[in-house]
């Protein structure tokens, strides 16, 4: 059994130790009430897709007209702008571990996508582009002339659009889970069981939460129509990126290639890279106080050297 050295960038087999070092405490403390499940090798943390915290009281909430659609909005806390861009099929609720944490330094603008969540949609074919364009709609209603901007997933490929083709409209920029193109995914990652769990509790949220609570197929089907052939950013693209970027993932992302993310890192200008251990795809469920120290710290400026 090989043992490698564990660090925030690297993988490693060292999860192999703790579970015999596991397995003996299950031997000595038979009693004992309060295991960790882990110990089990069955149920660890990048396994599972722990629930969020409920959302606070937002400051303000509302719909916005945009690009023929209305696009809910709601804020939080109060300094600098800070933009949150959901998941797929997910909605503001996604957030519940980090809106509270953020709104203690940001003024933070947690948006539902079109055609998700709050958010109604129309016939026009969906696009990463024209989702940014949404989301500098809602800038121009809120009078917002600059913001940050956090994405994850299909959110984090939203705000890459938004840096190469609104540069003057992003101050700063992290991309969690994200490609720039297809070839980006891995094969098959997509059929992992935690997905499967994240599709289910979207469906309910859908149901709960939509203005067209019987048309989950239909949004989902808009959603996987603009996947099948998008995004394809270019290495010049993501070269003219002049926002601060933060490239953020788990180690154990399900469906991105960790030599994708490393790439995307590397041809941003000056981005920074940051792997979580021990989460994957779904880092800011499984490992929030890791995700939104490293996120705080880079808005903040708190982090000066690459990690």
């Amino acid at each position: 059994m090989k043992v490698c050295a564990r660090n925030g960038r690297d993988t490693y087999k060292g999860r192999d130790v703790k579970r015999l070092l596991c397995a003996s405490v299950v031997l000595l403390s038979l009693a004992t009430t309060n295991l960790d499940s882990r110990c089990f090798g069955i149920d660890e943390v990048w396994e599972n897709l722990p629930p969020p915290l409920p959302l606070p009281d937002a400051l303000r909430s509302g719909y916005v007209p945009v690009n023929a659609i209305q696009l809910y909005f709601a804020i939080y806390g109060k300094g600098e702008p800070l933009i949150l861009l959901h998941g797929g099929m997910g909605n503001i609720e996604q957030f519940g571990n980090q809106i509270g944490s953020f709104a203690r330094e940001f003024e933070v603008i947690a948006l539902d996508s079109r055609g998700q969540g709050r958010s109604t949609r129309s016939s026009q074919a969906l696009s990463y582009g024209l989702m940014a364009s949404d989301v500098v709609g809602v800038m121009d209603f809120l009078n917002i002339r600059k913001a940050s901007v956090l994405g994850w997933s299909v959110g984090g490929v939203v705000g890459l659009d938004i840096a190469i083709h609104y540069p003057e409209r992003l101050d700063k920029l992290v991309v969690l889970g994200a490609n720039y193109n297809r070839n980006g995914l891995r094969r098959d990652g997509g059929r992992h069981r935690i997905f499967s769990q994240y599709f289910e509790i979207a469906e309910r949220d859908y149901k709960r939460l939509s203005m067209t609570p019987d048309q989950y197929q239909e949004a989902f089907s808009a959603l996987k129509k603009m996947w099948e052939t998008q995004p394809n950013y270019s290495a010049q693209q993501l070269g003219s990126i002049k926002a601060p970027t933060l490239v953020l993932d788990g180690e154990y992302d399900e469906i991105i290639k960790r030599s994708h993310t490393e790439e995307m890192a590397t041809l941003i200008p000056n981005a920074r890279l940051k792997l979580i251990p021990e989460a994957s795809h779904f880092v800011m469920f499984q490992r929030p106080a890791d995700f939104n120290k490293a996120v705080l710290d880079f808005l903040s400026d708190r982090c000066p050297d690459r990690p």
